[in-house]
């Protein structure tokens, strides 16, 4: 099949390429064709829009130690937080009062029933006060099936657990050995069972992975019939020991994000009508990062509404932006570059999944 034939294939309808025209996709020579195609995909399944979801990172104290993760619980130069409920709940009430339509609780992961109970009273203060709809999306790692059900009864619409890749090999050389790519994956699925729109990702650019792997990514989300993505290019933290020695500038930060750019767009033409998030590591590497993987074919941008006296040490990767900026300024900036580029933010909706509406 022609190259040109391989775009058309997956514009007219999800999930018909075979792996290696996955790969293929992901390798397109031609960048503005690839981008085109998949941006005329998310104007058909979504239209010009963006959802907004305002982030809270209220926590970064973490059990896991993933080689690649600024907070992981071995790194000694991190200064530990946690808001009280009290602050989370008004960094939501920001966000509402924004006119974001969702918020999203991010920490690192922790499984004990004090850290649950906490998370569960936060997510049912939140509902209660917002109402159901006004989004939550939860970002708290793996858990168990209890603890999702928990959570959703109390009012989470959404949960984003990233499988960071779908190569359980791979998995193995980014985390110690007590961390399992099947209990990850079979959190998925748990998630999935309670209810929740269920939302997955990976790092792109990993030491080691091949387009293969990116193009397996890809299948996996369709297999896992996950309704939102969010995933971004790796980037090292010097604090880690997948990261110490390496950075990230020049070519090397123009390639990292190219390929960030490549996988929006070839997820968008695999998968159709799921939510892709324009991540923020997208903007670490380029001022306009974010307005560009929503031209890649992303719909979703997540505005940090954190107190700006936590956001230094709520740090996965290097160089990540608007750490000193206040909420209210983050809005009018996001506003202005959304409509920049002939994209409109969708104030006070919720912006759930179509691929999870269709269900």
């Amino acid at each position: 099949m022609s190259e040109d034939g391989i775009l058309e294939k997956a514009a007219a309808a999800p999930r018909t390429l075979t792996r290696g025209e996955l790969a293929a996709l992901i390798d397109w020579p031609d960048l503005d064709a690839l981008f085109k195609a998949a941006y005329a995909v998310k104007l058909r399944e979504i239209g010009p829009r963006v959802s907004l979801r305002g982030l809270v990172e209220f926590g970064n104290v973490c059990e896991k130690d993933c080689l690649y993760c600024g907070i992981r619980k071995s790194n000694a130069n991190v200064r530990r937080y946690r808001m009280t409920a009290d602050e989370i709940v008004a960094a939501a009430k920001r966000a509402k009062d924004a006119g974001y339509g969702s918020v999203v609780l991010q920490s690192g992961e922790l499984t004990s029933e004090a850290s649950v109970a906490f998370a569960e009273e936060v997510v049912r203060r939140i509902h209660d006060e917002a109402g159901d709809e006004f989004g939550i999306t939860l970002s708290l790692g793996e858990q168990t099936e209890e603890t999702y059900r928990r959570w959703k009864e109390a009012g989470a619409h959404r949960y984003l657990l990233r499988i960071e890749t779908s190569n359980p090999e791979l998995y193995a050389k980014l985390h110690p050995a007590s961390h399992s790519w099947e209990a990850r994956r079979d959190s998925l699925r748990a998630l999935r069972r309670c209810g929740y729109q269920v939302g997955t990702g990976i790092m792109s650019g990993l030491p080691g992975q091949t387009t293969d792997d990116l193009a397996a990514d890809i299948e996996f989300f369709a297999a896992e019939d996950i309704d939102m993505i969010g995933m971004g290019p790796y980037i090292p933290h010097p604090d880690t020991p997948l990261g110490a020695g390496q950075s990230l500038a020049g070519d090397a930060a123009k390639k990292r994000l190219e390929l960030g750019l490549r996988m929006i767009a070839a997820t968008r033409l695999y998968l159709h009508d799921v939510n892709i998030a324009a991540a923020t590591a997208l903007q670490a590497l380029a001022d306009d990062g974010r307005e560009r993987g929503l031209l890649a074919g992303a719909n979703v941008v997540m505005p940090n509404v954190t107190d700006t006296r936590y956001r230094a040490d709520y740090q996965l990767y290097t160089g990540k932006p608007c750490i000193g900026e206040a909420s209210d300024l983050c809005r009018g900036c996001m506003a202005r570059r959304i409509k920049s580029i002939g994209e409109e933010p969708l104030w006070n909706v919720r912006g759930d999944s179509p691929h999870w509406r269709k269900r």
